[in-house]
């Protein structure tokens, strides 16, 4: 492997601990793995959508369904003043009401909403794009600490998000690597500001994916502990 993360990276720089309350299930691995989806997503929810030209974690482009103030824009919701949290629904979310629903229906505040467009990547090109996500930038520490979850709208079990806790000098550790595969209808939850994160999406066509910043707290345990898959 001809790349690796070295001290320099801007991931290192991004906080591990603080006094955010956090969700215990999240605290062993930073991973939980849910229930496949019990609905089916229609492909005009994803595929009609407007996208943006936003680079993260290899050749992707992202449609928002909330963002920090309602427009079109993949910028981290800190560029506004604000924290992953409080999001608006943009002009996109009324062509995807299977997902606004799906959103809604956890019950709990939520930052950027978006669809992700990734290209497909091997190993070797996606480790270049590993990183962690800076979910808290301006979250006060008395609330609820951001996390990510996933729902994979295109069938794709050759392709995985790779998954490493931090080494000592907080970059990825190769001992705790952990891979979620890429079937349609696959949810996750990842505790990204904590795990480096990319996805090896091997193929001929483009993979779609829901990702959604939930805030911690009792009710997302609650409906963590609903959606829990056998294989967890």
């Amino acid at each position: 492997m001809s790349f690796w993360p070295t001290p320099e990276h801007w991931s290192v720089k991004i906080p591990l601990d603080t006094a955010h309350p956090r969700l215990e299930i999240l605290r062993e691995t930073g991973l939980v793995e849910l229930a496949p989806a019990p609905f089916e997503v229609p492909a005009s929810e994803y595929e009609s959508l407007e996208y943006m030209d936003w680079k993260s974690g290899g050749d992707t482009n992202f449609a928002p369904l909330a963002s920090a103030d309602g427009e079109l824009d993949c910028r981290g919701f800190w560029d506004k003043g604000k924290t992953d949290k409080d999001a608006l629904w943009t002009s996109n979310a009324a062509a995807a009401p299977t997902l606004k629903n799906y959103v809604e229906s956890v019950g709990v505040n939520f930052g950027r909403v978006r669809i992700i467009k990734l290209n497909p990547q091997d190993r070797e090109q996606a480790i270049r794009s590993i990183h962690r996500d800076d979910n808290n930038r301006f979250n006060p520490e008395h609330e609820g600490w951001v996390v990510r979850t996933w729902l994979e709208l295109t069938d794709n079990p050759d392709s995985y998000m790779l998954l490493m806790d931090n080494d000592a000098d907080g970059l990825p550790d190769r001992s705790t690597e952990r891979r979620v595969p890429l079937t349609k209808g696959a949810r996750f939850m990842v505790d990204t500001q904590r795990l480096w994160h990319v996805v090896v999406h091997p193929g001929s066509a483009p993979r779609y994916a829901l990702i959604v910043s939930l805030e911690s707290g009792p009710t997302l345990e609650g409906w963590i502990g609903s959606q829990l898959s056998a294989r967890v």
